[in-house]
């Protein structure tokens, strides 16, 4: 009987992992949404436009995981801030379970319901360990004009805002380099 269940929660696993969709491609325009945050207002993502921007998908408000990642990104909220960033959490949990997860972690930014799986779906995010129960925990960083700047798939969930800002830093180096004029002498 014990080997049935191993071979069921095997099997639920791995299905789960089938039904996650494909992660969307760095350079291409993320796509647009509306979802009700933990006080019923809608945001689109199309409203940030101007503005880079954290989504990030995580499976479910209170878990250890969860919890751990949403603290990061709060004790680092000030810094994120100031590099220009707005930071949005998606998950399947409805506004009431998101009011209790952000008041007592004092979390200073965005939660959506995404209770229908639609954008999950559009973001590859639908799936992972039991996707039925949570949205894979996934990161996209989206630039000021609405594109994928970089995509998150391993996420550290203690040192998460750590992964986004060294990205930050190295793309905006990478972009300084490319301005960058040659200052060589011609003889």
């Amino acid at each position: 009987m014990f080997s049935y269940i191993k071979i069921f929660l095997y099997l639920v696993i791995m299905s789960s992992y089938l039904m996650a969709g494909d992660v969307l491609p760095i350079g291409t325009k993320a796509p647009d949404f509306e979802l009700p945050d933990a006080d019923g207002k809608m945001h689109k993502l199309s409203d940030y436009i101007g503005h880079k921007v954290i989504l990030y998908f995580y499976p479910k408000d209170g878990t250890p995981g969860c919890t751990k990642e949403a603290c990061n990104l709060r004790d680092n909220y000030e810094i994120l801030q100031e590099k220009g960033i707005i930071i949005l959490g998606i998950s399947y949990d409805d506004a009431e379970s998101h009011q209790k997860f952000i008041k007592e972690h004092q979390l200073p930014f965005t939660l959506l319901s995404d209770s229908e799986k639609k954008v999950a779906d559009l973001y590859g995010a639908k799936g992972g360990i039991l996707g039925f129960v949570g949205a894979r925990r996934i990161t996209y960083l989206i630039d000021e004009n609405g594109k994928i700047m970089h995509v998150f798939k391993d996420v550290d969930t203690s040192g998460h805002a750590e992964q986004i800002l060294s990205i930050l830093k190295e793309k905006v180096e990478s972009k300084e380099k490319e301005i960058k004029p040659d200052t060589t002498e011609i003889e």
